[in-house]
């Protein structure tokens, strides 16, 4: 909090349905009834409603978008150097794991961010909870906050796939607010993957991020995991593997629970600044859902050439033996690195993706 009292030569900007472009004194501009040219390039539509239509111009004729079914709309197009500093959504819970969130920086070809858009802001489908993160933020009801920094030198471009081949998301609520500022050439971008297993593999760990080439550092991950099994499930260890370890990782964690700021197992949800169980099923029964998150906020993992993460399931069999577990377990990771960055495996589609 001591630099906001200091000049800093940035320019402050926000992008939302009422300003699409976060040009100065652009905002509130839109007319019932038609769309703004900058609109129609984003290939964005307005809700079909609007509670506007007899107070007309500047009296919130446009707060919210919509994702047509089968359709990916674009959210943001920002000309650097800059840095985003806070996204906020809501929209329809139903919909947090049909909207796809991607993000691409100085108009690279592939996504640095490619996550459902629930999993990104740590809530699942079927997981919600409150969030208290120090970079994520969920409130009542269905608030979507992100405070990672984001830095870009030429361009952001952000944009909304809708899964759903016959629902249109009707009302897609967001804001984008960024600084215009010059950015060192040497700072790393942000990215954020994601990757599911239902069921996970016989004795296989499950991969939080793999092949990930290059240099930066690990800032944290979320898990959705739901049980196949009962009973505890959280003995598995996570491991991180650095810069050229192989069969056997630099860290190596003593137990789930223990990774995600706990101890002896879950007990009840909780929500801190860098780890949280914002959703946790009592008893751990067959069919239990559990969110986890931690940040590596003030611990970053910092790596030279290459990364991986994984995490183990394992739960108990009756004679105080370790069960290897092959439960539903969804994970995000995010990091900063330098470009260019390795492809992501395929996300799927909605069926691959659905929790049931």
């Amino acid at each position: 909090m001591t630099n906001l009292y200091r000049p800093s030569g940035a320019v402050s900007r926000s992008i939302s349905a009422e300003n699409v472009s976060g040009r100065k004194g652009a905002g509130g501009m839109a007319v019932f009834g038609t769309e703004q040219p900058e609109v129609t390039a984003l290939g964005q539509r307005s809700h079909h409603q609007n509670p506007a239509r007899e107070l007309g111009h500047k009296w919130k004729v446009r707060p919210c978008i919509m994702i047509p079914a089968k359709s990916t709309v674009a959210i943001a197009e920002i000309d650097g150097p800059g840095v985003i500093n806070h996204i906020w959504i809501t929209t329809s819970v139903e919909f947090s794991r049909e909207l796809i969130l991607r993000m691409y920086w100085d108009n690279e070809p592939i996504p640095s961010v490619e996550v459902p858009l629930g999993d990104f802001f740590c809530n699942a489908n079927g997981f919600e909870g409150n969030v208290n993160s120090a970079v994520i933020a969920v409130n009542p009801t269905n608030s979507l906050n992100c405070y990672f920094a984001m830095p870009f030198h030429k361009h952001a471009r952000i944009t909304i796939e809708n899964l759903n081949p016959a629902k249109d998301c009707t009302n897609f609520f967001y804001t984008i607010d960024y600084h215009l500022k010059d950015i060192p050439s040497d700072v790393w971008y942000f990215h954020a993957s994601f990757r599911r297993q239902n069921p996970l593999p016989e004795k296989t760990d499950m991969v939080i991020v793999d092949n990930v080439q290059g240099k930066g550092c690990f800032v944290g991950c979320y898990l959705a995991w739901q049980q196949n099994n009962s009973g505890w499930f959280g003995e598995g260890e996570v491991k991180m593997f650095i810069d050229g370890d192989d069969e056997y990782p630099t860290y190596c964690g003593t137990g789930t629970e223990d990774y995600f700021g706990s101890a002896w197992g879950y007990e009840k949800a909780y929500s801190a600044l860098y780890t949280g169980v914002p959703k946790l099923t009592a008893g751990w029964p067959v069919g239990g859902r559990h969110s986890m998150y931690r940040f590596h906020i003030p611990d970053p993992i910092y790596f030279e050439q290459d990364f991986r993460a994984t995490i183990q399931a394992l739960g108990w069999r009756k004679d105080e033996r370790f069960l290897p577990l092959r439960d539903d377990i969804s994970a995000t990771a995010y990091w900063y690195q330098s470009e260019p960055h390795t492809e992501y495996p395929p996300i799927g589609d909605r069926d691959k993706l659905e929790v049931i």
